[in-house]
């Protein structure tokens, strides 16, 4: 069975982009008031990534196992053993975008230097490996084009073909940290109060705790979640808040539902003018204007 017929009766095959050799590129919507599920598959030695845009999915394994991605994550499974069946299930507003390549194609891209690819080393091959990690703004606005790009007929498959490129450099470009670089960062327990904390400050974009109060949610000192954060997420912890903040805003403003002032509320800003001044640093532009485009 190839990748491009194993979804032809799933929700990911009701929006196939492109499809060649071993590449797959969909999107999956949910317009609907309520959920949405259908059956899937995770073909085995096949990568896959879920990109999810807007809204929530769950990926049913089996009776007693399932994982949720929520806005703004990506999934990335590859699994050597065995196919893998699957219920997905979209919330209503679910936007995803679904890309996969075997893992015999990821090979041929990365012929020189995939040894620094994590689960492309020798002793990886025949391992499971799963990763959650967030988009980035840089692959946030390549993903969004999937949704609104108009093209004739004659032009679809090369935008497309050279999107999955874009798609996988985007995302390999983003290279995990080197553990051995932090002293913190050889405890696991360390890393997972690191992004303990890094979830609790994402749920609380309009209310940010204090640096010490994030510290004692965590259970470490204060120079061991700053220097741990910055080790694993490349940026301080309010860089790092500033950056999640201003790309939910340009979220917000893509729906045009919502006027600049009330986004600026939403993500915390109580002075309209300090947002405006935030948005146009990292983005260039002016919220109105952006909203205008």
């Amino acid at each position: 069975m190839s990748i491009g017929e194993q979804t032809e009766n799933s929700l990911i095959g009701k929006n196939i982009l492109f499809v060649h050799d071993d590449q797959f590129l969909a999107t999956v919507e949910n317009k609907e008031t309520s959920p949405v599920s259908g059956k899937d598959l995770l073909m085995r030695s096949v990568i896959y990534f879920y990109f999810c845009m807007e809204g929530k999915a769950r990926f049913g394994f089996g009776p007693h196992y399932s994982r949720e991605i929520s806005e703004g994550k990506n999934y990335f499974f590859y699994n050597p053993e065995s196919d893998l069946p699957f219920l997905l299930t979209l919330d209503p507003g679910t936007r995803m975008v679904v890309l996969s390549i075997s893992l015999k194609g990821i090979h041929k891209l990365f012929i020189e230097g995939g040894e620094e690819i994590h689960f492309l080393k020798p002793e990886n091959i025949n391992r499971k490996f799963y990763d959650e990690r967030d988009i980035s703004s840089s692959l946030k606005l390549e993903l969004n084009q999937l949704f609104t790009i108009n093209l004739s007929e004659n032009t679809k498959r090369i935008f497309f073909q050279g999107k999955v490129l874009e798609i996988l450099s985007l995302y390999f470009s983003n290279r995990q940290p080197d553990m051995e670089s932090c002293p913190f960062l050889n405890d696991e327990a360390t890393v997972r109060k690191i992004k303990h904390a890094k979830e609790h400050l994402l749920k609380n974009l309009d209310s940010a705790p204090t640096l010490k109060e994030l510290s004692k949610l965590a259970g470490l000192n204060e120079f061991q979640l700053k220097a741990g954060f910055k080790e694993i997420y490349g940026n301080t912890v309010y860089g790092y808040l500033l950056d999640h903040k201003l790309d939910h805003a340009r979220t917000l403003l893509d729906r045009k539902k919502f006027k600049v002032n009330e986004v600026a509320s939403q993500i915390g800003y109580t002075n309209t003018s300090h947002f405006i001044a935030a948005f146009r640093k990292k983005f260039g532009i002016t919220p109105k204007k952006y909203l205008m485009k």
